[in-house]
């Protein structure tokens, strides 16, 4: 059986009640209240918050957007000339470094010794090219002497020979020991004939042992050239007056031929590595000009040394500035570059921005009577200042080139 619950609670229940719907009724309110105000606030938007950019008509420098990287205008790299240790290091990356200056010391003694004993060997190879030409002086002076022996003997045939005729032509001697005579002569004139010959094919081969000396040693002392070459590039000193900017500094490290170990880079003067993408290598050339843009600060350029080879679908190419010493630049910033590939005069347009990323249809605010609508528009080229207005914008009107993706689900803005 169900009792009946006292009146005092009832009150009471009925009292807690009547607060709940109070208290859930302002809690509703204010949820209301706050939705509307985001909604109001969702709808609108200040003013300093925003860029505007006013379509005017004028000209465009046509062109492609790049990014690029600051070098030093001249760097070298130092690569170790022998397989080697280093042994000492006399400066530091940072370093100011002159021309000549000694940067670090790898082990020479190798090479020292193998140097000087080339230079033994050239000595010895001097030597007996001065013993071969000795030797051939002497043997050619003595065929020499041979051949005025056997000239006097031809020239006393010859005498003894007339002396015959006459006297077997007075009877006084016979026709055999006129033949005989006669044959004595004719080959003691060729024993001269042979024994000149013999001295003019010694003569050849003699110049001709000589020449193969000279060559040798020719050969000898340009390897000797080579080794004296080795061994001064092993004496690392700086090709030029500049600063230091990397050296191996690890002292008892072993060292391959050609493996880098210093870099000096002349930090005074600079210039822009630039890389971009290949399908807009038909609007790149040499000579075209360039912008660069560090931060808010714009630098005219050159394009030159652009790289024939594609390489991950990148182009590099080299961009050299006019004011190529600007207080402002330093190694390794990042920049835009803005490569000039053609002209476009009259045309409507309206300031570059972030807004921008090529030809095509955009949806962009229009500013007018202090609201902002949406409206679409058609961009063409581009300038890195300029975009060009190809329809949906006139002349005098004023649009937002700030970011506005926040407002991407509006239509229209209230501008406070």
């Amino acid at each position: 059986m169900d009792r009946e619950i006292p009146l005092s609670i009832q009150q009471k229940q009925k009292q807690k009640r009547k607060q709940i719907i109070k208290y859930g009724s302002i809690l509703l309110v204010i949820v209301i209240a706050i939705v509307f105000i985001l909604n109001f606030l969702q709808s609108s938007i200040s003013q300093k918050n925003i860029l505007l950019g006013t379509a005017d008509r004028g000209t465009i420098e046509i062109t492609v957007n790049a990014s690029g990287k600051i070098i030093p205008l001249t760097e070298e790299i130092i690569v170790s000339p022998i397989n080697s240790r280093i042994l000492e290091v006399y400066k530091e990356a940072g370093d100011s470094v002159g021309a000549e200056e000694p940067i670090l010391k790898l082990e020479l003694a190798s090479i020292e010794t193998d140097y000087k004993q080339k230079l033994d060997e050239k000595e010895m190879m001097r030597s007996k090219l001065i013993q071969s030409q000795v030797g051939l002086d002497n043997s050619l002076s003595d065929l020499q002497m041979q051949l005025e022996v056997k000239d006097m003997k031809m020239r006393q045939l010859q005498t003894e020979l007339k002396n015959e005729k006459y006297l077997d032509s007075i009877g006084a001697s016979t026709s055999d020991k006129v033949r005989q005579v006669a044959l004595n002569f004719e080959v003691a004139k060729l024993e001269l004939q042979q024994l000149r010959q013999q001295i003019n094919n010694e003569k050849k081969n003699a110049a001709a042992e000589v020449k193969v000396k000279e060559l040798e040693l020719s050969i000898f002392e340009k390897s000797l050239a080579e080794s004296a070459r080795l061994l001064k590039d092993a004496r690392i000193l700086s090709p030029q007056k500049a600063t230091l900017t990397y050296v191996n500094n690890q002292i008892g490290s072993q060292v391959s031929a050609g493996t880098q170990i210093a870099i000096v880079s002349d930090l005074s003067h600079y210039k822009v590595l630039a890389e971009i993408a290949d399908s807009y290598a038909e609007k790149l050339s040499s000579g075209a000009k360039a912008i660069i843009k560090i931060g808010q600060m714009q630098l005219d350029g050159t394009v030159v040394n652009i790289t024939p080879s594609v390489k991950n679908g990148v182009i590099n190419f080299t961009v050299m500035l006019k004011d190529a010493g600007n207080s402002r630049l330093r190694s390794g910033l990042k920049t835009d570059v803005y490569v000039t590939h053609g002209i476009q005069d009259d045309v409507v347009r309206i300031p570059n921005s972030s807004y921008y990323i090529g030809p095509g249809e955009y949806e962009l605010w229009v500013v007018k009577d202090g609201n902002a609508e949406k409206r679409k528009i058609k961009l063409g080229e581009s300038s890195f200042e300029y975009v060009e207005v190809t329809s949906g914008l006139n002349v005098g009107e004023q649009v937002i080139i700030s970011d506005m993706n926040q407002y991407k689900n509006k239509q229209t803005l209230k501008i406070n």
